[in-house]
């Protein structure tokens, strides 16, 4: 892996607030928000405090317009088709909560749909009757002509709607949401993507995937601050989508429902614009570069460490991976609090086909010798436990 003329890493890491005595992992959880983007949020805060009415009647609407314009073109997408919603689950209960069910109808996602995604999509289908029908991905060995195929298999004439992950949440996977996407269309079948993980990790283009619906969080892997996501929805479904919270911008159209859902506090949403700033100074293309190829290495060592084998190939990576441990699935909340109460290593370890899988995150502040430290402390974690 070749980072030499990168200025990440360690020399990178101040401009989080991140401890100096944690070896930090798990970006792709929650994210962390640099500095720079904490001051502008704190600004516009101050900015709404001077004059709270002045700012909420007169300066709110204009400046969230604004931000979302912006945010938009850097997806390659019309601020007009774009709002914000605080998080990605949020943005995909407006959009099922708004889709008309009957008894009888079937909505298909996949089997490593997000958890909190999965027990929303039961809770609607359970209240109108419908059913929940899951594509089981290939997976160790994931191909993109396996998840075609798997998602291909569920679709039936009774299919009002699918769900589809971008990036997969559990496994870390690219799914190939262009060529679902026409799938779908060709079918019919109206498509909502969650793409949780996507922005900050891969280039964007909305329009060109085609989807009825894409939400996205943008206090992941752009850095933005808590409580900033977005729900981008095609013209022809505008009418008919609405916010979970019903306020005075019913019957408003589109924007008035999403834009303004009672008092709150907008700086989180505002500074997106400070964040999109950040990532541009360090470069889009840098950044996806390093945090991709640092991922892969990471991967492959680890991997190569515990003695299994990598799970996809690497086209299907961004900026995380999973890696199988030889430890059984039962044993991956002992291991996780192992690595952190021993080493302060904060990394996901996820049951999953049986057994306990890291997953890492690369971001610009990660560098190689971090990852030299889990797969030691795995390795301890592994003898201690054919000891007892």
């Amino acid at each position: 892996m070749n980072t030499s003329r990168l200025k990440f890493g360690k020399s990178i890491r101040s401009q989080w607030l991140l401890e100096e005595d944690v070896i930090f992992l798990n970006h792709g959880s929650y994210g962390a928000t640099p500095r720079v983007v904490l001051e502008a949020q704190a600004e516009w805060r101050l900015r709404l405090e001077c004059q709270p009415v002045r700012f909420m009647r007169r300066e709110l609407i204009p400046a969230l317009r604004a931000a979302a314009t912006e945010l938009a073109a850097f997806m390659g997408a019309r601020g007009e088709d774009l709002v914000f919603v605080d998080n990605a689950t949020t943005g995909i209960n407006a959009v099922l909560r708004s889709l008309v069910l009957a008894p009888g109808d079937e909505v298909v996602a996949t089997d490593h749909t997000y958890g909190a995604v999965r027990k929303t999509l039961i809770f609607v289908c359970d209240r109108a009757g419908a059913q929940l029908v899951e594509a089981v991905l290939p997976f160790p060995g994931t191909d993109d002509a396996g998840i075609v195929d798997a998602v291909a298999r569920t679709l039936s004439p009774k299919t009002r709607l699918v769900v589809l992950d971008h990036v997969t949440s559990p496994s870390a996977l690219i799914l190939p949401v262009e060529r679902l996407v026409q799938l779908c269309r060709e079918r019919g079948v109206p498509v909502l993507v969650d793409g949780a993980h996507a922005l900050g990790m891969l280039p964007l283009a909305l329009e060109r995937i085609g989807a009825d619906w894409y939400v996205g969080n943008c206090h992941k892997w752009m850095c933005a601050s808590k409580g900033c996501g977005f729900l981008w929805a095609s013209p022809r479904v505008q009418s008919s989508t609405h916010p979970t919270v019903i306020s005075h911008g019913l019957g408003e159209g589109y924007l008035g429902e999403f834009d303004w859902t009672g008092t709150r506090d907008f700086s989180t949403w505002l500074s997106v614009t400070a964040a999109l700033a950040f990532h541009r100074s360090l470069g889009p293309e840098t950044v996806r570069t390093y945090n991709h190829e640092l991922v892969v290495w990471a991967r492959d060592l680890l991997a190569q460490s515990w003695g299994t084998e990598p799970c996809a190939p690497e086209r299907l990576l961004g900026s995380m991976a999973v890696i199988r441990t030889d430890r059984p699935a039962q044993e991956a909340e002992a291991l996780h609090d192992y690595l952190w109460d021993r080493h302060r290593i904060e990394v996901p370890v996820i049951p999953l086909v049986g057994a306990a899988w890291i997953r890492i995150s690369a971001q610009v502040y990660n560098e190689s010798e971090e990852y030299r430290q889990l797969a030691a402390a795995v390795n301890e974690y592994r003898l201690s436990e054919c000891r007892k």
